[in-house]
């Protein structure tokens, strides 16, 4: 880690601060944290800027930038030594410890910037650190340096801190402190928005406003967007995502004021906390700036001198003593959204900018059209303040189509589209088709009932006013499709509807407000909702991301690729005709770079074409799969309810899918017999002779056989009287049952007993004495090959190789006697009819066969 410079004497002696002081000091109890002066305010923004700027966090992500200022705001006056655990930093930054240990930690003690000790964990992780602001130790001895802070300051900056981003705890004493305006925000981009929250808190007035940066900045994204971009070091997009990330908390507030006709004028950027912390609220200072624009002075006419009426203010709790209005009509509508609970420090925006004077100077009522001519807005009623006159209604036949000064008025147009609309319904009552063959359908004033599209079609809801009953339901379906693509992109539901509010805004302001549309219907349509990808991404739109926000990389790539396309083709026409002028030269390029696209544009329709044919095999491949599937398990089917209804091939019982279950368990005990004679031949008989194998295999059917009947014995007299007879199917089943048992539970015995008597074999003994050698001849015996270690070790590999050998000749034998067995069945071939016919006469006739030897 690079060292920076920093005076000894620094390091040498703690601090003091001594003074005398000219007289009694006066007890104050201290302010609100947030309720800076504007020295204090100067003096700590200076300060952050500084550590910000700062070499090392220059590069650095925002949490290690955000870490930095924490320790910065936790430097004991004194020491200047910060004793910290890794958790409770994280929780500072909103980052989880593990992620604090791994990303954060490390690149602190990269960054130079500052002095790190760690304790390690069990994992060697970083747990307690010992942290130098070292900065802010290289300024202390530096007069005038804008890191030499007092011990006030510091204290200041602590609880500017603790205010704005404190994660909350509780004490042992049963005391809480509460967590700061942004402390519940953690995870993804948490430190961002916490950096970002601290800078505006910092460069807000008493008001709670926000200066905005001057001269040109992008209007897609706003100056509000440009102001935090150059305070934070990113950019205009990314700032924008935090400024949406603050006002969905409630914590800043993008206010756009209007000009006398209703139209946006100037933006404002307000943080509601500082101005709650200075005794004052937000629609408080919207009000003067107001006031202050509608001076005579200025030469706009829509600001024509008239009085202004204040909003009706009503107080609530959630400050404490802090007035806060309510909001009956507001520019911006991310301005309306509700309070959270979780910050106490807000008040509800109150922003009423309609004049309401009824001067001809207005010219245009509250919706913010333009005007048609003079006496748009003279209809003999005063404007009222929430828009509820019949001069401010949507659509007025006045505005729209009404004689001009010294003209008589003709027949109202609302008289011709009554009578119209009369004309066209029909004797049942219904609506017949009027000019262009569409039904006349309800016009509806207010937004559809859904909130999802309530809130989607929030920003224009002026525009929706002005559409026909047919031109709502369109907009209507068209908003619906588009929230259900925007659902299928996120990855958490339920943010589609601000995602289609946001874009309809930013249409918005890159047309100039809603009365530059002339046509509502058709730019909703075809601009308003519809989405602008500007690369093969199905997430981009208008080159950012719909499910993070930032800016989409893959138009960079996109970009990149027409640059360097453009630049090759530059250099080809230099090198093939280097004597051109540059108007001529600038012509070929452009050809060029014409035709190359026109090459795509071919090219691309070709692979839609074979992507679209593609498709087309792809499915009726997956509809003939589908078609053989479904054939084979018609057939599995068929087969199942064939076999199902076979009888039982030992006892002819019906419906027994060819064999019952009794038979079943007598055909598995019959094959578990006979292996275990083959087990007991394979030590106790001799192998080349069949008599003698024949005879111990009867010996073990024997003995199996009595085992089964003594247990076939107990079942029944366990069984109570009477209830064998009543299901004689079920009876032979649970004793074949009990047979099968009694053998499986013989047979490891069985198996046991052989490999005993085989591990006393020849074979045995022999692979155990050359086990017992081998061993006791290790290297590690070869001093001592008799002692009690070297016997022990030589006597359980002998052991192994015993057991090893004895299996190997268990299944060896196994093997031989089912070879015999199956060349003996071969041989025999099948039995003759003599043998047969008393068994086949045995069994029971099923119903079919009984009918038919009846008849």
């Amino acid at each position: 880690m690079s060292d920076v410079a920093v005076p000894a004497a620094a390091f040498a002696r703690p601090r003091t601060e001594s003074f005398v002081p000219a007289g009694p000091v006066p007890e104050r109890a201290a302010g609100h944290p947030l309720s800076l002066g504007p020295d204090a305010r100067s003096r700590l923004g200076g300060a952050v800027r500084m550590l910000l700027d700062t070499a090392g966090p220059a590069g650095a992500s925002d949490a290690v930038r955000l870490a930095v200022l924490v320790l910065a705001s936790r430097t004991p006056w004194e020491t200047g030594v910060v004793e910290i655990r890794t958790s409770e930093l994280g929780r500072w930054i909103g980052m989880s410890a593990s992620y604090t240990a791994s990303v954060v930690v490390p690149a602190l003690k990269r960054s130079g910037v500052v002095s790190v000790e760690a304790s390690e964990g069990e994992f060697r992780e970083d747990t307690g650190l010992e942290c130098k602001v070292l900065p802010l130790w290289a300024a202390q001895d530096v007069v005038g340096h804008p890191l030499s802070l007092a011990k006030k300051e510091y204290a200041t900056l602590q609880r500017l801190l603790e205010a704005v981003m404190a994660p909350g705890w509780k004490h042992r004493d049963g005391r809480v402190n509460p967590a700061g305006l942004i402390g519940t925000r953690t995870g993804r981009a948490a430190a961002t928005d916490r950096l970002a929250l601290l800078l505006l808190v910092l460069e807000a007035r008493a008001t709670g406003r926000v200066r905005l940066c001057g001269g040109a900045v992008d209007t897609k994204r706003g100056r509000a967007a440009v102001t935090l971009a150059r305070l934070m070091g990113c950019t205009a997009a990314a700032a924008a995502g935090i400024l949406r990330r603050l006002e969905e908390r409630e914590l800043v507030l993008r206010v756009r004021l209007r000009t006398g006709s209703g139209m946006p004028n100037r933006s404002r950027l307000m943080v509601p906390a500082v101005a709650a912390a200075h005794g004052r609220t937000v629609a408080a200072d919207v009000q003067e700036d107001r006031a202050q624009a509608s001076k005579p002075e200025f030469s706009d006419p829509d600001v024509a001198a008239g009085p202004i009426e204040a909003p009706e203010t009503e107080t609530n709790s959630q400050v404490s003593g802090v007035p806060m209005t309510d909001v009956t009509e507001v520019a911006d509508p991310d301005v309306a959204a509700a309070l959270h609970t979780d910050h106490p420090h807000l008040v509800t925006p109150a922003v009423d900018l309609s004049l309401s004077g009824g001067f001809s100077g207005e010219g245009r009522g509250a919706d913010g059209r333009r005007p048609e001519r003079a006496g748009a807005g003279e209809d003999g009623e005063d404007h009222a303040v929430g828009g509820k006159s019949a001069a401010a209604g949507i659509g007025s036949p006045m505005a729209e189509g009404g004689p001009l000064r010294g003209e008589q008025p003709k027949d109202s147009p609302v008289d011709e589209r009554v009578e119209k609309r009369a004309a066209g319904v029909g004797a049942g009552g219904r609506p017949k088709a009027v000019g262009g063959g569409k039904a006349q359908q309800q016009r509806r004033v207010d937004l559809p009932a859904d909130l999802g599209l309530r809130v989607a079609l929030g920003p224009v809801s002026w525009l929706w006013r002005q559409l026909s009953g047919w031109q709502q339901a369109r907009v209507e379906e068209a908003a619906r499709a588009e929230l259900a693509g925007l659902e299928g992109l996120l990855a958490v539901p339920g943010g589609a509807s601000r995602l289609l509010a946001d874009r309809l805004a930013d249409r918005l302001e890159e047309t100039g407000g809603e009365a530059l549309i002339d046509k509502p219907f058709g730019w909703l349509i075809g601009r308003g909702l519809v989405q602008r990808r500007t690369c093969s991404d199905r997430r981009c739109d208008d080159g950012t991301r719909l499910d993070t926000g930032a800016e989409c990389e893959n138009c960079h790539n996109v970009v990149h690729i027409r640059r360097v396309r453009r630049a090759k083709t530059a250099a080809q026409i230099e090198r093939e005709l280097p004597h051109l002028g540059d108007d001529e030269r600038r012509r070929v390029l452009e050809e060029r770079l014409r035709e190359q696209a026109a090459i795509e544009a071919e090219d691309q329709v070709r692979r839609r074409e074979q992507a679209r044919a593609e498709k087309a095999r792809h499915a009726e491949a997956r509809t003939a799969d589908q078609e053989r599937a479904e054939r084979e398990r018609a057939a599995a089917a068929a087969a199942e309810t064939a076999r199902q209804a076979l009888a039982c091939e030992d006892c002819g019982q019906q419906q027994a899918s060819g064999l019952c279950e009794a038979c079943g368990y007598r055909r598995r005990t019959e094959a578990l017999i006979v292996e275990a004679g083959m087990v007991a031949a394979t030590w106790s008989a001799d192998l080349a002779d069949q008599a003698d194998i024949d005879a111990v295999t009867a010996d073990v059917r024997a003995a199996l056989a009595a085992d089964i009947e003594r247990a076939r014995r107990a079942f029944l007299d366990s069984a109570p009287p009477g209830e064998l007879d009543a299901d004689p199917i079920g009876t032979a089943a649970v004793l074949a049952f009990g047979a099968l048992r009694t053998v499986e539970a013989a047979l490891p015995e069985f198996r046991s007993s052989a490999l005993g008597r085989l591990g006393r074999t020849e074979e045995a003994d022999v692979e155990a004495r050359q086990a017992y050698k081998t061993e006791q001849g290790r290297r590690w015996f070869r001093h001592n090959p008799n002692g009690a270690d070297a016997i022990a070790a030589a006597t359980k590999a002998a052991d192994t190789a015993r057991e090893r050998a004895a299996e190997h000749l268990l299944s060896t034998r196994l093997k031989q006697l089912r070879e015999q067995a199956a060349a003996r069945t071969e041989q025999a071939g099948p039995a003759p009819w003599a043998d047969r016919l008393p068994e086949l006469a045995a069994r029971r006739l099923d119903t079919d066969m009984s009918g038919a030897v009846i008849a």
